[in-house]
C-alpha cells in the first residue's frame, strides 16, 4: 500500500511497518494520516507560512535533510496546534490518548530513520514525552439494558432485523472489535468456532454459543441471495456489498436509541465492553480466559474489565458490621 500524498522515506516506513512489522492495514492508515498531518505543519512552521490551508500542502518533496532539520520543541509547537484547532472546533482539549497517539507515531517513524535506516546522527524524539493517559472505567450496558437493546430489533417490522439482530448479539456475546465484525467471512465460521483476525494480525478462536448459532442461522436462511456482490462476507448491505464501519455505527445508535438509551453513550465499542463486563460479572470467567477472548496482547488491558461496579461497592459498604450499630 502507498500513498501519493506523502514523502517517499515515509512510504518505506508504512511498508516496513506492514511487512516487517506485522501490522494491520488500519495501524498503518493510522501511521499514514498522523505523519501526513505533523509534516504538513512543519512544512509551514518552519517556513513562517500560515497554517490556514494546512489541509492542501504538499508535502511529497521533503526529504532526509528536512527531517534532520526537525527539533523536539518543533513536536511540541505542533501538538500546541492541534489542541489549539481541536479546542477551537469542540470547546474541548484534545484528548491525551489521541496526543499519544500521535506521538507514537512520531517516535516509530524517527527511530525507523535512525536505527533501521541509520540516516540520523542524532534522533529528535528521543525525550519526547508521552502525556499521563486519564484511567476511566469503561462504560458499558447493564445485564437489563443489554436484553432491552437486543428486543428493540422486530424482525417482521425492520428490513434487516435478523442480520441487525445477530450483530448485536455477536457484539454483546463474544465482545468482538468492530473491524473484527465486519471482516468475517463464510469461511471463518466452523460449527460452534469463529476464527478471527485482530489487532496486529493476530488470529484468534472464539466460540459461539446458543443464542449466536441461532442468530447466524436466521441470518444466513434470511441473508439476500440475488445482486451479491461480496459473497465470501458474513454481513452485507443492501447493495450487495461487505457492510461498512459506519453502517454498523448508524445501525448501533438506532437500536440504542429505540431501546430508549442514551445514543451519546454506547457504540459499538461499549457492546465490546459489555461483553467482556457480563462475562466477568456473571460468569465468573477467569482473567486469562477473558484475555484470550478480547485478543488483548497484555493482561493489563483486560485488567479494567475487572472493575469493581456500583451494586458491589453498595453491597461492601453494606456489609460493614457498623452498618448495624
Amino acid at each position: 500500500m502507498r500513498y501519493d500524498d506523502v514523502p517517499k522515506l515515509v512510504n518505506e516506513f508504512l511498508e516496513y511497518m506492514e511487512v516487517m512489522r506485522n501490522r494491520s492495514n488500519n495501524t498503518v492508515k493510522e501511521y499514514h494520516y498522523d505523519l501526513r498531518s505533523v509534516f504538513r505543519y512543519l512544512k509551514n512552521y518552519k517556513s513562517n507560512l500560515p497554517l490556514d490551508n494546512i489541509d492542501n500542502i504538499n508535502i511529497i518533496d521533503l526529504d532526509i535533510d528536512f527531517f534532520k532539520s526537525i527539533e523536539i520543541q518543533d513536536f511540541y509547537s505542533y501538538l500546541k496546534y492541534l489542541n489549539d484547532d481541536y479546542k477551537l472546533r469542540t470547546h474541548k482539549d484534545l484528548k491525551s490518548t489521541s496526543r499519544a497517539r500521535k506521538i507514537a507515531s512520531i517516535k516509530s517513524f524517527y527511530n525507523y530513520l535512525a536505527n533501521n535506516r541509520k540516516l540520523l546522527d542524532k534522533n529528535p524524539v528521543v525525550g519526547l514525552e508521552t502525556p499521563k493517559l486519564e484511567k476511566r472505567l469503561p462504560k458499558y450496558l447493564t445485564l437489563e439494558e443489554s436484553t432491552s437493546l437486543l428486543s428493540s430489533v422486530k424482525f417482521n417490522e425492520q428490513k434487516f432485523g435478523k442480520r441487525d439482530y445477530c450483530i448485536l448479539t455477536l457484539f454483546l456475546n463474544c465482545g468482538l472489535r468492530l473491524s473484527e465484525l465486519i471482516n468475517i467471512n463464510f469461511k471463518d465460521i466452523k460449527d460452534d468456532r469463529l476464527s478471527i483476525i485482530g489487532k496486529g494480525n493476530k488470529e484468534r478462536v472464539v466460540h459461539l454459543n446458543k443464542a449466536c448459532l441461532n442468530a447466524l442461522n436466521n441470518y444466513i436462511a434470511d441473508r439476500k441471495k440475488d445482486g451479491v456482490k461480496d459473497r465470501d462476507a458474513l454481513f452485507i448491505s443492501e447493495r450487495g456489498t461487505r457492510i461498512s464501519r459506519r453502517m454498523v455505527e448508524l445501525l448501533v445508535k438506532k437500536y440504542v436509541a429505540l431501546a430508549g438509551l442514551e445514543t451519546r453513550k454506547f457504540s459499538p465499542h461499549k457492546l465490546r465492553h459489555t461483553a467482556a463486563t457480563l462475562m466477568h460479572k456473571y460468569g465468573n470467567v477467569d482473567i486469562r480466559a477473558l484475555q484470550q477472548v478480547l485478543g488483548h496482547e497484555t493482561i493489563a488491558t483486560t485488567q479494567i474489565y475487572t472493575h469493581i461496579d456500583d451494586e458491589q461497592v453498595k453491597t461492601a459498604i453494606d456489609s460493614n458490621p457498623l452498618n448495624n450499630i
